[in-house]
């Protein structure tokens, strides 16, 4: 079994009379006890996103009595937020997440310190951000945010724990690269590359169940606070993947790539992860209509065939009038082609324009050279042509 890391924080000089009331749980516990909570006491932990991961983390690292909590967020609460954000309520709808974190933050622990950060991270502010902050946590869920925090807590030269959600499933992980006793590794040695565009739908396009973020989050929180304390064994060097449906936990390890380059600066993680690949950012260049472009061509009664590249879930809560459904899997797999006519321009359409930028290239690639697809996918559709529609 590879030598417990050592904590990560220097204990604070003593507990208040209030701390020791209020953490009394924690303190009887043999591995834990005063010194660790002094260490939580004394610990600056930064949180990346105050959503379905970061809103049950908060909460947890609150009430565990973590000093100093920051929060990275410039995003407002959505009424689709509240069936996993639970650090927000109805009433917050509208309002600043990180705003509504504090207040929440707040009324479980009036010990903690909150640092609001509301601005988009870039590489123009990771770093010092991170240098600020003794243990990141980020659980954004896009790959251009993932490879910043990473290359970002690499050159800060801090330590961070990841997880990640999909319908029901999540990740859990602990990257650091200059971990003592040789055992560095950053998520890079995990994923060396993004996947191509729109291969990977985040929870707007794909879905979660709400309550797979509390289980993901609650591993998230507890290797926080094993890294500050130095108990247990971090999972570091190890990546958790959880099934609830199964109801499964289970661990593979990660070794360092040696073919991993050396992170010496930051770059511009949205093109990094936004280039598709091989030659389909050529094919579907040019290729994009509008809404009301759609609309017009609708009413002018062009020959065209609308195909829907969403899921048959997504289907049956909306879809545009005389739509067909091609599932981008379907298309993928060469079964949807088929379906596809040829007397008629293609006209692909998902949730956000994502999924059906990547159908495209695959449909063009296919000989359908006149398909094209809709930007904004049916969101745009329905804020612009359709208001009244029930939107996800």
């Amino acid at each position: 079994m590879p030598t417990p890391l050592p904590p990560l924080v220097a204990p604070a000089d003593q507990l208040t009379r209030d701390e020791v009331a209020r953490y009394s749980r924690h303190l009887i516990i043999p591995d834990l006890g005063v010194d660790g909570q002094k260490r939580l006491k004394n610990a600056r932990v930064l949180v990346i996103g105050a959503g379905g991961l970061g809103a049950p983390t908060l909460l947890y690292l609150a009430a565990a009595g973590v000093g100093m909590i920051g929060i990275v967020d410039f995003d407002v609460v959505d009424e689709s937020n509240l069936q996993r954000q639970i650090i927000h309520g109805t009433a917050d709808v509208g309002r600043a997440k990180a705003q509504s974190a504090r207040e929440s933050i707040a009324a479980i622990n009036p010990l903690v310190q909150v640092r609001l950060h509301e601005f988009r991270l870039d590489s123009s502010n990771a770093v010092g951000l991170f240098e600020e902050y003794d243990l990141i946590l980020d659980g954004t869920d896009n790959f251009a945010t993932r490879y910043l925090v990473n290359d970002a807590a690499v050159l800060a030269g801090k330590p961070y724990v990841w997880g990640s959600i999909y319908r029901f499933e999540g990740q859990v992980s602990v990257f650091w690269e200059n971990a003592p006793g040789g055992r560095g590794l950053n998520y890079r040695d995990l994923y060396p590359e993004p996947p191509p565009p729109g291969t990977v739908p985040s929870c707007a396009e794909g879905g979660v169940l709400g309550i797979v973020c509390a289980s993901v989050a609650a591993v998230m929180g507890t290797e926080a606070i094993k890294l500050i304390t130095g108990i247990g064994e971090s999972l570091l060097g190890r990546l958790m993947i959880y099934d609830a449906l199964e109801m499964s936990y289970r661990t593979i390890k990660i070794r360092k790539d040696p073919s991993s380059p050396k992170i010496t600066a930051l770059i511009d993680y949205e093109q990094y992860c936004g280039a598709a690949p091989g030659d389909a950012g050529a094919v579907v260049t040019g290729s994009t209509i509008t809404p009301r472009e759609l609309r017009k061509m609708l009413e002018s009664g062009t020959k065209l065939a609308l195909i829907d590249v969403r899921e048959p879930a997504e289907w049956e809560i909306n879809h545009i009038d005389g739509a067909q459904l091609i599932p981008q899997s379907s298309i993928d797999s060469g079964e949807g082609l088929a379906k596809l006519p040829h007397d008629r321009i293609p006209v692909l359409y998902c949730k956000t324009g994502v999924r059906s930028a990547a159908a495209l290239a695959t449909v063009r690639q296919a000989g359908f050279a006149d398909a094209v697809h809709l930007q904004g996918g049916i969101v745009a559709w329905a804020q612009q042509m359709q208001p009244d529609m029930v939107m996800y």
